[in-house]
């Protein structure tokens, strides 16, 4: 079968996966009612094309925090990848640098943060954390990142603990036993039975430090040089303090609706939190990206670029290295085709006037 868009990989995936872990990447908090939102929200943003425009030379290339991408498309944090393909982290890492562009390694990935910079030495990387009631295993993990050569922290906020995942409830979801989470084999986690991989997952998942608190991100501050990006930010309250507290970006993100149910799409968000930012820092997007349209849409709204996670690990599942490509590239090119239709010839040039969106009461009329 020839696969001609994003979404068609998770079909696939779900048939070639084990029901526990196409469950785990796939499903989301409780009802699902904000999963199926961050999909359906983009349906209600339509377009504002520009005619006559010269379109023969489109540029999709960006800059993040000064590194020059292909495209304002990037790879989000998702963990346990070795469950979809033997090779895993290590597959999507040499994906995104082939496709010239960032991914984020998750903190509860099966390949260490090592292992992920030398198998793709030339690739920009960041690096996702949750910060641990234990500060001294926060301190390492940021060491090694910033010794492998990853370029930014992304500091997961909205997870002081699980969201509740019914379908892994169902299922009694565990870490595969052929696998591990990489980047804590060589802490010091006490008396845990390494060996044990499921009890070493619950272990780290009860690690989460529910007193986390604004003071801790500038805690972060201290122990590293490396720029902090917020992810899970979904208010004006929380953008303007995230600006105050020294963040060098924040993401737009609901944790792919796997936290509290009923919290809006993250597109329907995003231009609050664009406002309260005042471009005083880049403002990134997470959640429901399937289509080019929906990344046009996200710029519009005045993103910086946007993150995909779950097309990564379906494709990967299905194809390996070359589906992680795929899905990059078919996402690239529909940006650059839904660019041209719109009159826009570089990112740049994608503004608020390109779109309507369900809260523009008034159809705008130019000058």
């Amino acid at each position: 079968m020839e696969i001609s868009n994003v979404m068609e990989y998770e079909a696939l995936a779900e048939e070639k996966l084990p029901k526990m872990v196409y469950d785990y990447y796939a499903s989301g908090a409780e009802d699902q009612w904000t999963l199926k939102e961050n999909r359906n929200a983009f349906s209600k943003i339509t377009f504002r094309p520009r005619i006559l425009m010269d379109v023969s030379k489109i540029d999709v290339t960006t800059s993040i925090l000064g590194f020059k991408i292909s495209s304002p498309i990037m790879i989000a944090p998702t963990a346990m990848q070795k469950m979809a393909h033997p090779q895993g982290e290590l597959a999507t890492a040499r994906a995104a640098t082939s496709a010239g562009t960032i991914m984020t390694l998750s903190s509860w990935a099966t390949s260490s943060i090592e292992e992920v910079a030398s198998t793709a030495p030339t690739g920009i990387r960041f690096f996702q954390l949750f910060v641990s009631k234990d500060r001294s295993i926060v301190t390492q993990l940021v060491k090694r990142a910033e010794e492998a050569g990853y370029k930014a922290i992304v500091l997961t906020v909205d997870t002081p603990r699980l969201g509740r995942r019914e379908a892994d409830i169902k299922n009694r979801f565990t870490l595969p036993d052929n696998l591990t989470l990489k980047n804590y084999e060589s802490l010091n986690l006490g008396s845990i039975d390494r060996t044990d991989d499921s009890r070493l997952a619950s272990f780290i998942s009860n690690q989460f430090d529910r007193s986390l608190s604004w003071k801790d991100v500038k805690w972060l501050q201290t122990i590293t040089d490396l720029p902090i990006l917020l992810k899970g930010v979904l208010t004006a309250e929380d953008a303007a303090l995230a600006v105050q507290a020294g963040a060098a970006g924040i993401i737009v993100s609901n944790h792919g609706a796997r936290q509290l149910d009923y919290v809006p799409a993250t597109i329907m968000v995003l231009e609050e939190v664009v406002r309260a930012a005042e471009g005083k820092v880049p403002v990134f997007l997470d959640g429901g990206i399937r289509r080019g349209t929906d990344v046009f849409k996200a710029l519009a709204l005045g993103a910086s670029g946007v993150f995909i996670g779950r097309p990564v690990l379906f494709a990967l599942a299905v194809e390996g290295e070359a589906g992680v490509r795929k899905v990059l590239q078919m996402l690239r090119d529909e940006l650059e085709l839904t660019m041209t239709l719109s009159g826009c010839r570089s990112v740049e040039e994608i503004t608020r006037r390109h779109i309507q969106t369900p809260g523009d009461s008034t159809r705008r009329v130019t000058s």
